[in-house]
């Protein structure tokens, strides 16, 4: 199992970014599927992830300006970021969760203006 994550980049707060995970394979096999986020000197953090079934979980930090979705004819999800803020800015990676977990590589998003 490969994840590709990208998408990341530097944005002005109040601006979007939409992030996207490619799996090697149909992501229907996996659990679920979810972004995670580490600032430096902080501890990595669940964003958002969604299940098999398409349920959908949020941290309370990025309700209502994140959104995540799936794309099934390409294999991927995505994390849609609007009215970013500069707390924000992390290292964002993709993680697929089957028997095992399968993390993406990380891609940086910076919010600044």
């Amino acid at each position: 199992v490969q994840l590709q994550a990208s998408g990341g980049g530097l944005v002005q707060p109040g601006g979007s970014l939409r992030l996207s995970c490619a799996a090697s394979g149909n992501i229907f096999v996996f659990n679920d599927m979810g972004w995670y986020r580490q600032a430096p000197g902080k501890p990595r953090e669940l964003v958002a992830h969604i299940t098999r079934a398409g349920s959908r979980y949020y941290a309370d930090s990025v309700k209502g300006r994140f959104s995540i979705s799936r794309d099934i004819a390409k294999n991927t999800v995505n994390l849609q970021m609007n009215n970013l803020k500069p707390e924000d800015t992390a290292v964002y990676c993709c993680k697929a969760t089957m028997t095992s977990d399968y993390w993406g590589q990380g891609t940086l998003v910076t919010v600044s203006s």
